[in-house]
């Protein structure tokens, strides 16, 4: 199994300064947040209080979002079929969650989590899944299943949800928030996914390189991509991980990467999944379209 380079980078100077390092030292704090390595570099009088804030908070939305820690809220979710007072958080993203599964027509299903399941066993012992054992998981899966309100989120049996596709998006969202009222802009945050507010401090926009090449200017707009190959189930690095929730099947392999862009990482993050599983350009451009903040930056063909 192959897996993209992960890692979380911040930068950020404050408001009243014109650039980093100018004014203000740049305080650097390097350590482990979304189970990846992490730098955070500010420029601010009170960067070192700041930076304890913000990987504080990171650790509070895992704490919501995350299936590898056991006692998440997600987690417990999945585990129970029933979550009581959830989180304002992951109700804001099962919300959008459930725009993108309509618009998309059904291909960003959060519910796939079984399916994705089946796959990682199977690589586990160097094999397939079989036909019978994705229909079982198949069987569990179904947006329409998930229903939730501020008294609670609740599933049928044996279903599991993801929200590996939207939530890195959503954190980095959340954590420019909080940045912001921190007084802090000329902000860049990689989570994955990217998230600027306002400009380079140098008054550029931020220039963020593309894996397959190329450049997107960011200025208080986020970019997501996603890469069907990216990760992969197989040894031969030809199964993909995204998987389409009425096929159980990876997406075709017709996509390099996609890469989308939005006013939020929540939205990028999503579309750029979804459109994954489109079949042609066009598809995706009717993706995208649906929601008047977004647009594709690059969709590239194997």
């Amino acid at each position: 199994m192959t897996t993209r380079r992960r890692f979380l980078a911040i930068s950020a100077a404050a408001a009243t300064f014109p650039s980093i390092g100018s004014a203000a030292p740049v305080y650097t704090w390097q350590g482990v947040a979304l189970g990846a390595r992490a730098t955070l570099r500010l420029a601010h009088t009170d960067a070192k209080a700041i930076s304890k804030r913000v990987a504080a908070e990171i650790s509070r939305l895992e704490d919501i979002f995350s299936l590898y820690r056991p006692d998440s809220s997600l987690m417990r979710l999945n585990h129970t079929g029933r979550l009581d007072a959830p989180p304002f958080e992951l109700l804001e993203c099962l919300s959008l969650a459930g725009a993108v599964h309509k618009a998309s027509d059904g291909r960003f299903d959060p519910t796939v989590q079984p399916l994705w399941a089946c796959y990682a066993e199977a690589s586990a012992l160097g094999q397939a899944p079989g036909s019978d054992v994705l229909g079982v998981a198949l069987s569990h899966a179904g947006w329409a299943r998930v229903r939730f309100d501020a008294a609670a989120i609740e599933i049928d049996p044996d279903m599991a949800l993801t929200l590996n596709g939207i939530a890195q998006g959503y954190i980095a969202d959340c954590v420019a928030r909080m940045l912001e009222a921190e007084g802090l802009t000329n902000i860049l945050i990689d989570t994955g996914e990217f998230r600027a507010v306002g400009s380079h401090p140098d008054g550029r926009a931020w220039p963020v390189k593309l894996s397959a090449g190329g450049e997107v200017p960011l200025i208080t707009r986020a970019l997501a991509t996603s890469a069907p190959l990216g990760t992969t189930f197989d040894a031969d690095g030809q199964v993909g991980h995204i998987l389409d929730p009425h096929t159980g099947l990876p997406s075709p392999a017709l996509w390099r990467e996609i890469s989308v862009s939005a006013g939020s990482a929540a939205l990028a993050d999503a579309l750029s999944t979804a459109a994954c599983l489109c079949e042609s350009r066009n598809g995706v451009e009717q993706l995208t379209g649906q929601f008047v903040d977004a647009r594709i930056e690059a969709a590239l063909f194997i």
